[in-house]
């Protein structure tokens, strides 16, 4: 008997079971594609956050201890590859005298380095000229002394006095930062930046330079090779307690400058988001794919009930129904699972170049599993728990008649929706104000916390929002037949009339369907908005640290006048912004002043109007202009200085000419929160004009150069070759590579080109699929219409009416949903942004495709549903 229903099924309901295959097989491809990628992005996380450490610990041997016996306490403990002793020694400044002149600088360090300090740290030092070993210079101390390879300098130690040594070569110290960084000093401890003069010496020059110096401490740089777990929040518990340990066996002698463990803080707090992100915009997809599937199933409900009631007729008992039904579920569960996780496989191979997406052989085959698992349990809820209800409330005789009308659903006559919109907005409302944070991942503490029912808003909305169409649909269909019918004359003729009652009495199912295309096209605009708003911030970002397509930094110190700007003017600049950088004083805070000409600053930089606040960008910059003494302030100094517009700020700013501060009035004109190469913290904004003739001095600290967005790295490198060390410079491609956290190095296109295509599927889907099935449970209706008269072209408008009426409803309702999710998400997820989006960035291509697919696959439902309703009328009554 099974075998026999298992050939049945497969000659008469093919059809309808490769319609729910294919539900299932989405919901699992898009379940193990995203969780296999979720885990490969955090593997990946972590191993970007260990190869971004030069030097994983700094090991600061404590005075009166002995840096022997501590190097030894490192080489013994567990996962250390190399441990290597570094000489740190303060100094009081440098001297050198090039060409007739002497130049001298203020305090700095010397660093005493092992001969195979550089095999062990190849990351740590760069050479940009003359030998890479011997007396190294630092690239802004050669800037400050004029001095290059060849040239002699002397080194001011406390209590050893001046000591010469001849310069081998130029240096940058990428991880300057770490690098003398305070050990065991919190993060507001540490020092704001590191110093601008450090020569880098041999170990045994270093030993006889600083014989007698009273400040000289010594370092342990250790390389560690343990095995880390693939997360992030994982590794940063081992490496924490590592170093941890270390200290306390020392006993004091030693304390661990973490510098692996702060790397693998922020990847963690990066990997919670990028979990966060699976949760918002890839859990909706497979749930959306789910609930296809159970309308695809329901399509048929009343099909099956009535062959469920002729079953019992001839004497089959509730088990052996139970078991022809459970042997469907197992059909549509296994291949469709099946079918999913090759869908997922081959969605791996082609866009990530495996099928693993990158994972280890266990999360792959745990997330394959758990996928596969989920599609069984779906495939059961859609067909075998309706089954199983049939059995308990429908007798024989109710399948024998029409289905009458019920009562409204009971969510419907108590109004959940309204609740569900109502709830969302009070959770969007605390999600997003100013003080949530959505993760929690305090510096230095193993334990992370995401605020998970942050959730609530964004799904309460969806689920409200499609609860809220669902009962406007049927509002519409219920009440609107004398509008129904004017709006299918023009296709069904005199059978408007007929139509309008026919979708009447169709509106639940025609409400499910439209409701579901609307879930798919809303899920898709929120996926693809969010993924190009992303993406539009990240560029921002890249600008805002860089400044421009091609950066020119001058050194601290240096003399470079604005005037200078037309020899960096080589070809491929359209224009190159002078931009000035000092310091000033208000109080006792110190904060970056920079100078800016507001007439042309636009030209080679992007100013957006979300940088500012109390006014427009071009508004802000025209009141610079018009006064002078105008003022642009962070919003934490407006707070801290209880300032108002128009206040006096009195800034003391060095003077060029005496070197001392002098006081400078200044106008408080508006609040700047975001600039060109400017910090995350405070900072002002003024005239140069007006900078240059308070200070003495129109130095440039940097030159903004506009190349059209193109050729950025040929224009740098060209630049580089012509300035040499004098200068820094910087590309928009190359800072790019560097400003983005590790949730963009495992870059969240890969997240969104997954869902992305899912959602194109699942909109066609969604479309034409439910649809197909429905007119073909139909053909009854077309076959006795036909007898009592219908042509072929009514019957042709009858269907095209209802493909109108699902694609015309699903799309403008999707687009409402999708926006306001689109809005909901990125304001909840503003943590993911930096700096936060002034307004969402919309893919119209990708949108078009969708859209476009959606009508499609239902025009092909309808054409197919045309073709069932020309057969002759007495072939399609006795089939059925």
């Amino acid at each position: 008997m099974i075998t026999a229903w298992a050939g049945g099924l497969a000659r008469h309901r093919i059809g309808r079971l490769l319609a729910a295959v294919a539900g299932i097989a989405l919901a699992v491809a898009l379940i193990a594609a995203l969780g296999s990628f979720l885990t490969a992005s955090k593997a990946t996380m972590t191993q970007r956050a260990v190869r971004s450490v030069a030097v994983d610990w700094q090991v600061e041997v404590q005075p009166g201890a002995d840096p022997n016996a501590v190097r030894s306490l490192v080489q013994a403990a567990g996962g250390t590859r190399a441990a290597l002793p570094v000489g740190f020694a303060r100094t009081t400044g440098f001297t050198a005298t090039v060409g007739g002149s002497t130049q001298t600088t203020g305090p700095g360090v010397a660093l005493g380095l092992p001969a195979d300090y550089r095999s062990h740290f190849p990351d740590e030092l760069r050479t940009l000229s003359g030998s890479g070993t011997g007396v190294l210079l630092a690239q802004q101390t050669a800037s400050n002394l004029h001095a290059a390879p060849g040239d002699t300098i002397g080194v001011r130690l406390p209590g050893a006095g001046l000591r010469q040594v001849r310069v081998d070569g130029v240096v940058d110290l990428p991880q300057a930062d770490s690098l003398f960084q305070k050990i065991g000093a919190p993060a507001q401890s540490q020092p704001t930046a590191p110093p601008d003069n450090v020569v880098l010496l041999p170990a045994a020059r270093f030993a006889s330079l600083t014989h007698g110096a009273t400040d000289a401490t010594t370092q342990i740089h250790v390389a560690r090779d343990a095995k880390l777990p693939a997360d992030p929040a994982a590794a940063f518990t081992s490496v924490t307690g590592a170093a941890h340990h270390l200290e306390a066996k020392s006993a004091g002698s030693a304390l661990v400058g973490n510098n692996l463990g702060a790397a693998l803080d922020s990847a963690r707090q990066d990997a919670l988001y990028a979990q966060i992100l699976f949760l918002f915009l890839g859990v909706p997809g497979a749930v959306l794919a789910a609930a296809m599937t159970v309308a695809v199933a329901s399509a048929g409900g009343e099909r099956r009930r009535m062959e469920q009631g002729l079953l019992r007729l001839r004497g089959l008992r509730p088990r052996q129904i139970t078991a022809l039904a459970g042997l469907e579920a197992a059909l549509v569960g296994v291949v469709g699972g099946l079918a999913g996780l090759g869908l997922a496989a081959l969605t791996g191979r082609l866009a990530f170049g495996a099928a693993s997406f990158g994972a280890g052989t266990g999360t792959w085959a745990l997330w394959y599993a758990v996928a596969f698992v989920l599609g069984v349990a779906v495939a059961a809820a859609a067909v075998l728990v309706p089954a199983l209800r049939d059995l308990r409330t429908v007798t024989v005789a109710d399948t024998r008649r029409e289905p009458r009308g019920s009562r409204s659903p009971w969510w419907l006559r108590y109004g959940l929706d309204f609740a569900l919109l109502i709830g969302s907005w009070l959770v969007f409302r605390a999600s997003s104000g100013n003080q949530y944070a959505l993760v929690l991942a305090p510096e230095g503490v193993p334990s992370v916390s995401v605020s998970y029912w942050a959730f609530l808003g964004p799904a309460l909305l969806w689920l409200g929002a499609a609860l809220l169409l669902w009962r406007l649909i049927l509002l519409v269909l219920a009440h609107g037949r004398p509008a129904l019918a004017r709006l299918a004359r023009p296709l069904t003729a005199t059978l408007a009339t007929t139509t309008a009652a026919v979708l009447s009495r169709r509106r639940r199912p025609l409400a499910r369907s439209v409701v579901l295309l609307a879930l798919a096209v809303s899920f898709a605009i929120s996926t693809a908005v969010f993924n190009s708003t992303y993406r539009q911030q990240s560029e921002v970002d890249a600008r805002l640290t860089n400044g421009a397509d091609v950066t020119v930094t001058e050194p601290p110190g240096a003399q470079v006048r604005a005037s200078a700007a037309g020899t960096l003017k080589v070809s491929g600049v359209r224009h190159v912004e002078p931009l000035q950088h000092r310091y000033a004083y208000v109080g006792s805070d110190l904060q970056d002043l920079y100078g800016v000409q507001p007439a042309t600053v636009a030209k080679a930089t992007s100013l957006q109007d979300a940088y500012f606040s109390g006014g427009t960008a071009g508004q802000l910059m025209r009141r610079l202009a018009q006064r002078p003494d105008n003022l642009l302030v962070s919003e934490e100094t407006v707070h801290d200085f209880q300032l108002s517009p128009g206040d006096t700020v009195n800034l003391r700013i060095q003077d060029a000419r005496t070197k001392a501060l002098r006081t400078v009035p200044f106008h408080y004109a508006g609040i700047v929160k975001e600039f060109p190469t400017a910090p995350k913290d405070s900072f002002f904004v003024a005239d140069a004009a007006y900078v240059a003739k308070a200070t003495g001095s129109d130095a440039v600290g940097a030159f903004l150069l506009d190349t059209g967005g193109s050729h950025q790295q040929q224009i740098a490198a060209h630049l580089r070759q012509r300035l040499g060390t004098g200068a820094t410079v910087t590309d928009l491609t190359q800072t790019r590579g560097t400003v983005g956290t590790s949730l963009t190095s495992v870059d969240l296109a890969g997240l969104t080109r997954i869902e992305l295509a899912f959602a194109v599927l699942l909109a066609a889907g969604a479309g034409g699929l439910v649809l197909a099935l429905g007119l073909a449970e139909r053909r009854r209706t077309f076959a006795v219409a036909t007898v009592l008269g219908a042509k072929s072209g009514q019957l042709r408008g009858m269907v095209l009416t209802e493909a109108l009426l699902l694609a015309a409803g699903g799309l403008a309702g999707g687009d409402l949903i999708g926006w306001a999710l689109s809005e909901m998400l990125v304001k909840v997820l503003t943590g993911v942004f930096d700096p936060p989006p002034a307004s969402l960035a919309v893919p119209g291509g990708y949108l078009a495709l969708t859209a476009g697919a959606a009508v499609v696959a239902v025009l092909a439902a309808a054409l197919n549903g045309i073709r069932s309703a020309g057969r002759p009328a007495v072939e399609e009554l006795r089939d059925l």
